[in-house]
């Protein structure tokens, strides 16, 4: 099996955090060829070209004939530095995140939290004085709105959650996700204030997502009936034929969905006393297949 097949098994094996982290990778790859070959034909427009055509302008009259940029943007990325910090944000917290959430739910995070960070940053671009002359040439690009998106929703959701850091120890969720978001959204406004602004607009969604999520209202169910869409749409390969055999008594059917609960709580316990991490791939799997029957 060659390096071209053993990616495309991670990816159609993966999670949907896994899933999101190689489409980012992907286009960064892909601009960072065309760039190659803008390079060699001494002509920068065709990377230049293939930028604009993904990245989300403040413009309004450019976003009414590029839409797609509102979805596009966050999964384009042109420095190695600003991918890498990215995708290593979005898999530690995205980690996190499948251990009390389900991977649709992650999705939508990541989506609606982009989706927002662009509205942000367009809304302010276009209101105040103190943008009135870039909103003509402003492009916004990267990940970052809808990794702090993910950063703040699952922060809110387990604020006492811990981790150990290097010489700091064991630090809650919620301390990490605030100094992240002060870190990177506030110290020296005036310098990327756009991504500012979009990490900013990505955060307030994070937050405002927990918040409903809490009082049992998922507002990403728009997307993640689109996904399912998708899924089943493209699904490629044959359906297998799954016959289950059914209890024969009352008796049998409460033996085996005691057996069932054990099994998950034996797992549940595992989770309290080494970490998610701990887990088998076996359990995992199981865990997971639980977490789909209930949602």
């Amino acid at each position: 099996m060659g390096l071209w097949d053993d990616i495309k098994k991670a990816f159609h094996n993966g999670s949907y955090l896994i899933k999101l982290i190689y489409i980012n990778i992907a286009v960064f790859i892909a601009i960072t060829m065309i760039a190659i070959i803008g390079f060699l034909l001494t002509n920068p427009f065709i990377s230049e070209k293939a930028i604009d055509l993904l990245a989300v302008p403040s413009s309004l009259k450019m976003l009414i004939t590029r839409p797609w940029t509102l979805l596009t943007y966050m999964f384009l990325h042109k420095d190695i530095w600003h991918i890498l910090f990215n995708m290593l944000w979005l898999y530690w917290f995205g980690t996190i995140f499948l251990q009390y959430l389900d991977q649709k739910k992650l999705v939508s995070v990541y989506l609606l939290g982009g989706i927002s960070g662009a509205v942000m940053y367009i809304l302010s671009f276009n209101i105040f004085p103190a943008f009135s002359g870039l909103v003509s040439q402003s492009v916004a690009i990267g990940a970052s709105a809808s990794v702090m998106a993910v950063v703040i929703a699952i922060a809110a959701y387990v604020p006492d959650y811990t981790v150990h850091l290097l010489l700091l120890g064991r630090v809650k969720i919620k301390y990490m996700a605030l100094a992240i978001f002060v870190l990177t959204s506030f110290m020296d406004f005036s310098v990327n204030s756009g991504g500012k602004l979009a990490h900013i607009g990505g955060a307030v969604f994070g937050y405002f997502y927990t918040l409903n999520i809490r009082q049992g209202r998922d507002i990403g169910k728009v997307i993640n009936r689109a996904i399912d869409f998708i899924v089943t749409r493209f699904r490629s390969g044959k359906k297998m034929k799954v016959t289950c055999r059914k209890p024969s008594t009352e008796y049998e059917y409460n033996a085996m969905k005691s057996a069932h609960q054990g099994k998950i709580n034996t797992i549940l316990d595992k989770i309290s006393k080494g970490g998610y991490d701990s887990l088998t791939k076996e359990e995992k799997e199981t865990l997971f297949k639980e977490s789909q029957k209930r949602n």
